[in-house]
């Protein structure tokens, strides 16, 4: 009996069985019989780095552990467990190198604290123990990489020929990512550390901000440092101080959007002992929604010890600009300029004041010619001004190419650019992670608490140096440090430069 429905099945046999042909005939054929060795190769070369891909080399009073993996984005990384890991751009290879520290010879380390030339003599074998260690870890990863992928091709072909081809193709791999590696090798990237882990030892692991304003020029000078550094901390971390008395570094703490949030406080006051901070600036939104019952929360500037610049933010009404002006080491700029520490600033607080985020006047267009007004009022005056904060970006914006730094809040999340008139807009995250609201955000991840330290040189007054901090947001545990290094400090300012060049960290959203 005649039935559409057999032939639709006797056709669909049909297609199969051709599909099932054409997928043997392929299977049979050299291209997939090679596209087999070469991952065979890939997976057995990795395998065999993950394995016995290790070498322990002396470097200083450090016993290190080098390895090398697969890694889409090329990076040193050095790891200071318990503390953390300070990882480095060095290359644009897809491997990442990495440095464990495993063991310190305490009496190499103690030497240190007693003689001052240790450090000096040390730098002047450390290319060698590096060197060495380096060329070590090459040799063994060829080697393993190579033979990795050799057992592997015979253990899954069961032929000479294919298994020699896939220690081939994993030889092949390795050489020309280390020939990208060494070619693209950047040593100064050393000098801004992206550091993860333990807060309290960023300080010393990073590094001195007089190091990174005095711009060491030999490599080998500042990995010796940063060997010391890590070797210091596990003899004595406690004991060490987190920066020398030097007058010619200002650092100042940048802070925005606490939002009411009372662990904001602890933050702050940690990262003021830690980094030694001169001043703290504070762009805006100090509070939740303005009351006079959240006016108390004011009263902790106080016990900071340390000037606080701060502008009032569209969430602070005027009430908490005065509990703010009550506090002994508060500067409340509006209009004004001032002089703290040694540097010039110019403040003006948000006039909107909007707590339940309702629209009222003036607009964004009438914030953004207030801006510009207080611009050409600044660049009109007779004195040069260093910082302008703000607490918002519209409000800042007309400040391109009038001063070299602006610093504003508002958004939540860090944002940076440097323009092409030589300004740099340093948009700071909720030191506060966003207050208490945070807990309602309705992304799944908590918004960070993020802060920055930021180093001037207090003869000229520009930024040398920053480093960017991130804390797990509530709920979170996590840590990063991350040190951004001006590569033109002293350019001019309203002057077009062709080399800037915009750098954002990350991605804000309006709060």
């Amino acid at each position: 009996m005649f039935s559409w429905e057999a032939i639709r099945r006797h056709d669909h046999r049909e297609t199969l069985d051709r599909a099932r042909a054409a997928f043997a005939r392929v299977r049979e054929g050299r291209a997939w019989r090679w596209a087999c060795v070469v991952v065979a190769g890939l997976l057995g070369g990795w395998l065999g780095l993950a394995l016995a891909g290790q070498v322990v080399t002396p470097i200083g009073p450090a016993d290190v552990t080098f390895s090398l993996s697969p890694q889409l984005n090329g990076e040193t990384v050095v790891d200071v467990a318990p503390l953390g890991q300070l990882a480095f751009e060095t290359h644009a290879a897809p491997l990442r190198v990495e440095a464990a520290i495993t063991d310190i010879r305490l009496s190499a380390a103690q030497e240190m604290f007693t003689d001052p030339e240790a450090i000096d003599r040390m730098a002047a074998g450390i290319g060698d123990d590096l060197r060495d260690g380096v060329i070590a870890l090459v040799v063994r990863s060829l080697v393993t990489a190579t033979l990795g992928a050799f057992l592997m091709a015979l253990l899954l072909f069961r032929n000479l020929r294919r298994a020699l081809a896939g220690g081939a193709v994993s030889l092949g791999a390795l050489v020309v990512s280390g020939a990208v590696a060494a070619a693209s090798f950047n040593p100064s990237a050393i000098a801004e550390p992206r550091y993860t882990g333990l807060i309290a030892g960023a300080p010393q692991v990073v590094g001195s901000a007089e190091e990174v304003v005095g711009r060491f020029s030999e490599y080998q000078e500042q990995l010796a440092g940063l060997v010391g550094n890590v070797s210091m901390i596990y003899e004595a971390t406690s004991e060490l101080p987190v920066y020398e008395d030097d007058e010619s570094v200002v650092r100042v703490l940048h802070v925005s959007d606490i939002q009411l949030n009372p662990a904001s406080w602890s933050i702050i006051s940690s990262l003021q002992d830690q980094y030694g901070v001169d001043a703290v600036v504070d762009s805006g939104d100090l509070t939740d929604r303005g009351s006079a019952a959240e006016d108390t929360f004011a009263d902790e500037i106080a016990g900071l010890d340390v000037p606080y610049v701060w502008v009032k933010g569209q969430h602070d009404s005027m009430g908490t600009q005065r509990a703010v002006e009550s506090q002994s080491n508060a500067v409340v700029l509006d209009g004004e300029t001032t002089e703290v520490e040694g540097l010039t600033f110019y403040g003006s607080g948000d006039p909107r004041f909007t707590p339940d985020e309702t629209r009222v006047d003036p607009d964004e267009e009438e914030l953004a010619a207030q801006g510009e007004a207080e611009a050409e009022r600044v660049a009109d005056g007779a004195e040069e001004v260093d910082v302008a904060v703000m607490h918002t970006r519209t409000q800042a914006e007309a400040f391109d190419g009038v001063v070299p730094l602006v610093l504003n809040g508002d958004e939540h999340l860090r944002d940076t650019e440097l323009t092409e008139l030589g300004t740099r807009f340093l948009v700071q995250g909720s030191t506060g992670g966003a207050g208490l609201s945070g807990l309602d955000h309705d992304s799944d991840r908590p918004i960070p608490y993020q802060a920055s330290v930021l180093y001037f040189d207090r003869e000229t007054g520009r930024l040398q140096a920053r480093d960017d901090i991130d804390l797990g947001g509530i709920g979170l545990t996590s840590a990063q440090v991350e040190r951004h290094i001006e590569a033109d400090p002293d350019a001019p300012v309203g002057e077009p430069d062709d080399d800037a060049t915009d750098d954002p960290t990350e991605e804000g959203s309006p709060g």
